[in-house]
């Protein structure tokens, strides 16, 4: 299948080969004094150059090609400037739109074969949300999880809440999927790449929540920046106002290099640039986590965890760049090293996690449950998120990861390198 692509130069393999099994997109606090390097001299990694393209299902490949022309342009940039790329990703129409007219049968097999020419060609694809209101088909919902129970390259959405309200029927849906992906994936790992969002706005870089509506192509930029700020707090502990500051100027350092590459790209491309966001991703060796231990003195989910995450999102806010997305704080519990290992040792759960979300997170991200649970408990958490994020008009989003014939005790057993295996609690 696909066997007539261009084979890709190996600088550019060399920097793909992280993205195969992301989706989205870590070490514990050293002991003893650390000397962190300065913001000028750390750079975080670019995560990820997210282009939006509306595809033709008969002439997608060519469109796939001249739009990962875009972002490897992007990338060159990047690199030229010493920092590492670690994905380059697609997002198309929404799912119903990207299908539209198409059988069930159909439908799957064009995915399959999206989801094979990313494979090949190294980036990642995301189908937008398969409901973004209640009025929506909710049969795009039931194809998406045929689609992610078996392709293990695609990510999808659906979206809980906007400006208009909570969208209980999409809420219902979600759980349903979730709870099929749970079921019906290997190892229960289809529910990484999905997610639901609620009051995010389209056009953010990371994945799987990001979706679009328009018409124009366009571009966003999202870091792997954990590690700027467990530098920033390694040096300020403890210091409210000097960590805010401190931070928002070790963020906007790499904030404006981003800004420069994004709008020249577009601009050269005729594409639309819309921004960056400034949420510092955490992933392998850069732990969130970590870097609010070394601001708080204590492990995460004591006392002070709330404060650090409002000095993260205060500074975040106050870069002075285009900003898209969530445009907050990352808290995936199992994609950071150091909050997989505190999960285990019970230290915080669903509830501390909404908490700080208040302040403002990103939801509930790679949380692992029991398998037992059904889709009105599933339902229920995701209409917590959908509440806190319309109620204060936040984005937020829920990634949960149910796991078959595992009950609160176990330990998770996912077969990827972008998971780290934890203990599951009881249900919340």
């Amino acid at each position: 299948m696909l066997t007539t692509r261009i084979v890709l130069p190996a600088w550019l393999l060399a920097s793909f080969c992280l993205a195969q099994a992301a989706a989205a997109d870590t070490a514990a606090p050293a002991s003893g004094p650390q000397t962190p390097p300065t913001a000028a001299a750390l750079r975080p990694k670019v995560r990820a150059i997210t282009g939006f393209v509306r595809l033709d299902p008969a002439h997608y490949v060519a469109q796939v090609d001249a739009a990962l022309a875009v972002l490897h342009d992007a990338q060159k940039e990047f690199l030229s400037r010493g920092y590492e790329v670690e994905t380059i990703r697609l997002v198309t129409q929404p799912l119903a739109e990207l299908v539209q007219g198409e059988t069930e049968s159909q439908a799957l097999a064009f995915l399959g074969k999206l989801d094979a020419l990313s494979a090949q060609d190294g980036f990642m694809p995301d189908i937008g949300p398969a409901m973004l209101r209640d009025s929506d088909d909710s049969r795009t919902m039931h194809l998406l999880a045929q689609a992610l129970s078996t392709l293990t390259h695609l990510n999808g959405n659906a979206v809980l809440a906007d400006e208009e309200g909570i969208h209980w029927r999409v809420v219902h849906e979600s759980a349903a999927l979730i709870h099929y992906l749970s079921e019906h994936s290997p190892h229960s790992q289809g529910n990484f790449n999905f997610t639901a969002t609620a009051m995010l706005k389209p056009y953010g870089p990371f994945f799987p929540g990001t979706y679009y509506t328009g018409d124009a192509a366009a571009l966003s930029i999202g870091y792997e920046s954990a590690n700027v700020v467990q530098a920033v707090f390694t040096r300020t502990h403890g210091d409210f106002a000097a960590s805010v500051a401190a931070l928002t100027e070790a963020l906007t350092v790499h904030a404006k290099v981003a800004e420069e590459v994004g709008m020249r790209v577009a601009a050269a491309h005729g594409w639309t640039y819309k921004g960056m966001d400034p949420t510092p991703a955490p992933l392998g060796d850069a732990s969130i986590g970590a870097a609010m231990e070394s601001y708080t003195g204590a492990r995460f989910g004591s006392s002070g965890t709330m404060t650090a995450s409002l000095v993260i999102t205060t500074a975040v806010k106050a870069v002075p760049v285009k900003q898209i997305g969530y445009a907050g704080l990352m808290v995936p519990v199992m994609e950071d090293k150091l909050l997989a290992e505190r999960w285990a040792q019970d230290t915080y759960g669903v509830d501390a996690l909404l908490a700080y979300s208040a302040v403002c997170g990103t939801g509930l991200d790679t949380v692992p449950l029991p398998g037992e649970i059904t889709e009105q408990q599933l339902g229920r958490i995701l209409g917590d998120v959908a509440a806190l994020a319309w109620k204060w008009h936040k984005p937020l989003s829920a990634r949960l990861l149910p796991v078959k014939d595992k009950k609160a005790g176990d330990e998770t057993e996912f077969q990827s390198q972008y998971l780290f295996n934890t203990r599951i609690h009881a249900l919340p």
